[in-house]
């Protein structure tokens, strides 16, 4: 990851490819798998969990090792989208 010239983090190209396949999802639910069914690496799901890009969302009983994530407004803003209007 880069750092910007405010000293914040950026995300890397497979973290904000993953960030904004999460745009016009309802709730702005995150994919488990890529486009062409491989399994989203799980070590871009906790980079972008510690940068307060994505929050996991609720436990899935049947796979608990997956991690069902959401966009925050940060995400949002790193993915390069506005924030929603309330």
């Amino acid at each position: 990851m880069s750092d910007s010239a405010e000293g914040k983090k950026l995300p890397s190209a497979a973290q904000r490819a993953w960030l904004r396949r999460g745009l016009d999802q309802p709730g702005g639910k995150l994919p488990l798998f890529d486009t062409e069914g491989k399994q989203i690496d799980p070590r871009t799901i906790r980079a972008c969990i510690e940068q307060g890009w994505a929050a996991p969302w609720f436990d899935n009983p049947l796979k608990r090792d997956w991690l069902v994530c959401k966009l925050t407004p940060l995400g949002r803003a790193a993915a390069g989208a506005a924030p929603p209007e309330d």
